[in-house]
């Protein structure tokens, strides 16, 4: 169970999650020893999943961004296939209801690039894109309760 403390701790770490505890501490006032048990727990429960650097993927060479639905079912999903899964240009996947079986973040460094993508990716169902302009919300933090 994730207390209001922790939802403090976590607002934190999701701003800067470079901060020593000793700083986390000196933020939610408490202890540097309790904030670090807190977060060990928080780890071990799978709330905190991990520590990430954000990434513009234009300014790191891939400024081609594309969500894939992918129709796919049976042998030849493209979820049964751990290599494919695996490729560095599938930035997201998330499994999905209704008649897409997932839907992909995709970034490239080109069209082509992005076209070559696709026929891989079609080798496991039909995939139908949608070319992603801007991202007004690139990324936000999980809230907690008000």
């Amino acid at each position: 169970m994730v207390d209001h403390v922790d939802w403090r701790i976590l607002a934190e770490l999701q701003g800067d999650a470079r901060l020593s505890y000793n700083e986390v501490s000196r933020r939610v006032r408490l202890s540097a020893p309790a904030v670090a048990e807190r977060i060990r727990r928080l780890e071990e429960s799978g709330v905190i999943t991990g520590y990430h650097a954000h990434v513009d993927p234009a300014a790191a060479g891939n400024p081609v961004t594309a969500l894939v639905h992918m129709q796919c079912y049976g042998p030849l999903c493209l979820l049964r296939d751990e290599a494919a899964l695996r490729a560095p240009e599938i930035l997201r996947l998330h499994r999905v209801t209704g008649d897409t079986c997932c839907v992909l973040l995709i970034g490239v460094r080109s069209m082509a690039h992005f076209e070559q993508v696709i026929d891989r990716l079609a080798d496991h169902g039909r995939p139908s894109s949608t070319m992603v302009l801007s991202t007004p919300v690139p990324w936000r933090a999980v809230d907690g309760p008000a």
